[in-house]
């Protein structure tokens, strides 16, 4: 029997379906027979414990440019009587988003919530990856600027991020001759008050920042991002390109040791950030990729993804 999904992301009209993984899994699970329904994160409701409802239209996509989705009228959605929800609106991870894992929280796992919202909002991509210390780079996460100080003073070039941004905003490489180090702490302190994470450059990211997607807990699909010239970001969102590749030795043994704890929080789609033989980032919250891994290696990793689904329900 086909399941009911509730898709809460992002608006349809503006992705771009030959990148976005949402649109992908939609695809996937259009094609297995399910009914997709779509909402923004801001027709979500709660009124009661029990009663967590969404305003969302019914739902058909197709590969076609500019005439990509069709909605039929908008109606009032039980949360609790569908079998799937896909939590992918993107970050900010932000207050907002924290109230939709609560919100969320209140029908897991009856209704199976991909990822589980609780895990969701307790491993943020930044702070999660810190719970596995030799893995990574060494990493400060401080808004105290004499801590930022002294270890720029030991690690000399450094990478200056936002704890909670994403698609590589606000990330700064701060080289041992740059003078803007105070400056630069000084602006983000200004317009948050969140601590910044601080980590030591890693030249390797000149070969390439790896994505990898863990399904389940299991390695599945990676793609290699290589920073365009004179950027220090891989992000293809600032110009990064995407490239073939293969997992090392090192990066199975990273995959094998944070796998069974994804597994363990009900992480089912997740995506990895490695540079060199470090991990840097744990993507939890609407990790992509998967799209640009399948034109390189052919992986569907859209049906492997369902599969793990549907193998819950």
């Amino acid at each position: 029997m086909g399941l009911r999904v509730a898709v809460q992301m992002d608006p349809l009209a503006a992705i771009n379906i030959d990148g976005d993984s949402t649109f992908a899994l939609m695809l996937e699970a259009q094609k297995r027979g399910h009914a997709l329904f779509h909402y923004h994160v801001r027709d979500l409701s709660m009124r009661g414990k029990d009663n967590i409802t969404a305003k969302a239209h019914p739902t058909t996509v197709r590969r076609e440019k500019g005439n990509h989705y069709s909605f039929a009228a908008r109606e009032t959605i039980d949360l609790a009587a569908c079998d799937v929800v896909l939590m992918r609106q993107d970050p900010p991870f932000d207050m907002a988003y924290i109230t939709a894992t609560h919100v969320l929280e209140h029908i897991h796992p009856r209704t199976l919530v991909v990822n589980d919202p609780a895990h969701v909002r307790n491993a943020p991509e930044k702070l999660f990856v810190t719970h596995f210390p030799q893995l990574m780079p060494p990493t400060l996460i401080t808004a105290d600027a004499g801590e930022i100080a002294a270890f720029r003073a030991e690690f000399k070039d450094i990478i200056v991020k936002p704890l909670y941004g994403n698609g590589g905003a606000g990330v700064f490489r701060i080289k041992p001759d740059d003078e803007n180090l105070s400056s630069l702490i000084e602006m983000f302190t200004s317009a948050s008050r969140e601590p910044l994470m601080v980590q030591r450059y890693e030249p390797a990211v000149r070969q390439g920042d790896k994505r990898i997607i863990l399904i389940d807990g299991k390695a599945e699909g990676a793609i290699n991002r290589v920073p365009a010239a004179g950027e220090a970001r891989a992000n293809m969102h600032v110009g990064g390109k995407a490239a073939k590749t293969e997992l090392t030795k090192r990066e199975h043994e990273i995959c094998e040791t944070i796998g069974p704890e994804l597994k363990k929080r009900g992480l089912i789609f997740v995506g990895i950030d490695v540079i060199g033989d470090w991990l840097t980032e744990i993507n939890v919250t609407s990790p992509t990729g998967i799209q640009e891994i399948g034109r390189f290696d052919g992986t569907d990793l859209a049906a492997k993804i369902w599969d793990a689904i549907e193998a819950k329900r």
